[in-house]
């Protein structure tokens, strides 16, 4: 019985890759599901390479559909159409989408117009953040899922909010955090650890990536400004996204204490984390990371999906004024920041908990 896999940019793959392993697990114990990884295309990333699937132990995709880059409307489009050609020429039993980029919304659209269901890891997150294009993608793909694979109680609730019944809820886990407790003793220091002189809690990780805070170079100049002032003159790493790297050229002066380095690759990326003193974000999944990894977390948003990793874990909103950094970090430095803890479920089993579940949901009547 065929599934489909449904990934479409760099995190998609790494919440696929526990579904990978319980699945190929299982049919080597003579399970009935076989599984066909699409890539959609939908961010061309370099990185995405042979050595980003090796890391992770994710095969290469079975199918590409080579969207390419265009407005979310154009590549709405191509997906659909490209996946819809897939379906019709090769059918599959299900297709599974992860997430809440642009894909997991198109390819569920197209597969449910064929009578193909739909599975939603991560299904039932909400930011209540309608200027998210992720946001609009939960909503409309939650809107035509069949079962859904959860992350936590918040979300099993936002599901029964809208209606949904409870035997179509399937309170998993993480996947994500699969993929982290499955790499843990894998993590390696980047190439720059020793030419930076970092020592382990002795300096921030800072990503951002999100329009509010990068798009504007004044914005981004003083978010930059605040955290750079804020760090006590500790190293701040800062692996730059592509959509922050092209307002940065426009930038003039910089925190001397802040250091521009490429992406990194997962092990290298996660090695940073685990090690620092903190990670300041306007990211969702880093947050989910940092938590079980017990390291303190600031996001610069005002809302975020993943509410859980406030209530229990390290994570704190900041909010996207520079001005309200300060106080945190001052909070952070005096060792007043929560301890916090693991919410229930991420322990590293989410992928095969998800396998039983379709086994289960897809068997013969």
């Amino acid at each position: 019985m065929l599934i489909d896999l449904i990934a479409g940019a760099r995190p998609n793959f790494m919440k696929v890759a526990p579904l990978i392993r319980a699945l190929e697990a299982r049919a080597a114990a003579g399970g009935p599901l076989r599984y066909r990884l699409v890539h959609t295309g939908q961010h061309y990333d370099p990185r995405l390479s042979g050595a980003f699937f090796e890391q992770l132990g994710i095969p290469a995709p079975d199918v590409n559909l080579e969207v390419g880059s265009g407005t979310q409307a154009e590549q709405t489009a191509a997906i659909m159409t490209r996946y819809e050609r897939l379906l019709l020429e090769a059918p599959s039993r299900l297709c599974l989408v992860v997430g809440d980029v642009t894909s997991t919304m198109a390819c569920a659209i197209a597969a449910q117009k064929l009578g193909v269901p739909v599975a939603h890891v991560e299904g039932g997150i909400r930011s209540g953040d309608w200027s998210m294009p992720e946001e609009i993608n939960r909503m409309v793909t939650d809107s035509i899922t069949n079962w859904f694979f959860t992350t936590s109680e918040f979300a099993n609730a936002n599901l029964r909010r809208a209606g949904v019944e409870d035997e179509r809820i399937f309170f998993v886990g993480n996947t994500m955090i699969d993929t982290l407790l499955a790499h843990l003793d894998r993590l390696r220091p980047p190439g720059f650890w020793a030419d930076l002189g970092l020592r382990a809690g002795e300096y921030f990780v800072v990503t951002l990536h999100r329009p509010a805070n990068v798009d504007a170079g004044a914005d981004l100049e003083g978010l930059l400004a605040a955290i750079g002032d804020g760090t006590r003159g500790l190293p701040v790493v800062f692996p730059v996204h592509p959509r922050t790297a092209k307002t940065l050229e426009g930038l003039g002066h910089l925190p001397t204490n802040l250091h521009l380095v490429e992406p990194q690759p997962y092990l290298e990326f996660n090695y940073l984390v685990k090690h620092a003193k903190a990670v300041i974000t306007d990211s969702g999944g880093i947050t989910e990371e940092t938590t079980v990894l017990g390291v303190p977390c600031l996001t610069l948003r005002d809302t975020t999906e993943r509410p859980e990793t406030v209530s229990i874990g390290t994570n704190a909103l900041i909010g996207t004024d520079p001005a309200k950094l300060a106080p945190a970090l001052e909070r952070l430095f005096a060792g007043d920041w929560p301890r916090g803890g693991i919410p229930p479920l991420w322990d590293g089993r989410t992928g095969e908990r998800i396998v039983a579940a379709l086994e289960r949901v897809l068997a013969p009547a």
